[in-house]
């Protein structure tokens, strides 16, 4: 069972009716000044995707591809004899590396915006259960050849049309005639997660081929390895979408986080900002999780992350979360593809590896609740 919502320590006041002031919050301690650590962020971002793209098990110079990375930006040419490790840097290294940037943006996004939503410390972007839905129709792809009408597109589009029906299955089940609350929310798509687990394994142990499992497998626990210029701009769509309603909408995010007589009080629709939030963080959960399978622990550390570093307040944490979502997963692919090279480790391995002790010390550290800072 889910832990019992953790309301957050933010502050809920939108703005003040005219001729009144607003309540002041309850300052958060020890808060990092904003602009510059988000500066900072995205310099790191900016030093990281280069390198990431410099790096690898191809045995690509360094000097080398950055060369190469230069004349695809600049339109340069390149030796007939350097096109494959063009090939190698410019196709198959640099999409990469962008769309590790923008799934880490995403999920932690999302995972802002579902703490807020159910008002609980320990929800990410596979609460919901949209991430196990949308392996469904992966692995009938991986394992079956499902949707080979597809082409290239087979992998993902089945993957987002069966998170589009989980999310469906989930928001049915989870509404009720008092509405769709918090809880029966994380309960639905709990179970839900389990259940839609539960047929991703019976189809992997049905699969007739060992290949086709461990694919299956491999997206499972998330890789990058299937990125390319066509999966770049949905993927990329669907955060700039979601950041800029979440940005709109951070004063009632703070709302919403105190619980639903709060926001109720404060002139916020709880019950229809949750449906809105709901229809958001799934579309973008399942656009993500088609393009890079489930990748864990980033939508759940990075936004306790930010508001340790920059308070609670949703307007602060939305200009962190995100960027430092990107960062970590650029630095999390690098580390798969060449911690075991020419072996690839699974994105979600690693992010685990990472997550698991940093969530421990994040509980153990004096004066932290989960839901502030």
């Amino acid at each position: 069972m889910a832990p019992p919502p953790v309301a957050a320590d933010v502050d809920p006041i939108p703005d003040a009716p005219p001729g009144e002031a607003a309540a002041p919050s309850r300052p958060s301690a020890r808060r990092l000044p904003l602009t510059p650590l988000v500066c900072a962020l995205l310099l790191a971002l900016a030093a990281s995707v280069p390198v990431a793209v410099g790096v690898g098990a191809a045995g690509v110079p360094f000097d080398a591809a950055m060369g190469y990375l230069w004349a695809g930006v600049s339109g340069g040419s390149i030796a007939p004899d350097e096109v494959s490790a063009y090939t190698i840097v410019w196709e198959l290294r640099l999409p990469r590396a962008l769309l590790a940037a923008v799934v880490g943006a995403g999920l932690a996004a999302v995972g802002v915006a579902l703490q807020a939503m159910v008002r609980n410390a320990l929800a990410d972007p596979f609460v919901l259960g949209i991430s196990s839905g949308a392996a469904v129709g992966a692995n009938a792809v991986l394992i079956f050849g499902a949707f080979a009408s597809l082409g290239v597109w087979a992998l993902s589009g089945a993957a987002f049309v069966s998170a589009l029906a989980a999310m469906g299955l989930v928001y049915a089940v989870a509404r009720s005639a008092q509405g769709m609350t918090p809880l029966r929310l994380v309960l639905t798509g709990t179970a839900m997660y389990y259940g839609f687990s539960a047929i991703t394994t019976l189809m992997v142990f049905a699969a007739e081929r060992g290949e086709a499992a461990r694919s299956a497998m491999m997206w499972l626990m998330g890789s990058l390895s299937g990125a390319t210029w066509a999966t770049l701009p949905i993927a990329t769509a669907a955060l700039a979408g979601a950041l800029a309603y979440l940005a709109l909408s951070a004063r009632r995010l703070n709302a919403l986080a105190m619980g639903d007589e709060t926001a109720a009080a404060l002139g916020v629709d709880a019950e229809r900002f949750r449906r809105a939030l709901f229809l958001l963080t799934a579309l973008v959960t399942g656009a993500l999780v088609a393009v890079s399978g489930a990748i864990g622990f980033v939508g759940l550390m990075v936004p306790h992350a930010a508001r340790m570093l920059v308070g609670a307040d949703h307007r602060r944490v939305l200009a962190v979360a995100p960027v430092a979502g990107a960062v970590l997963l650029v630095w999390v692919d690098v580390a798969s593809r060449t911690v075991l090279a020419p072996v690839e480790l699974p994105v979600g391995v690693l992010t685990a590896v990472i997550g698991v002790p940093c969530f421990l010390l994040l509980m153990r550290r004096r004066g932290y609740t989960f839901g502030a800072a």
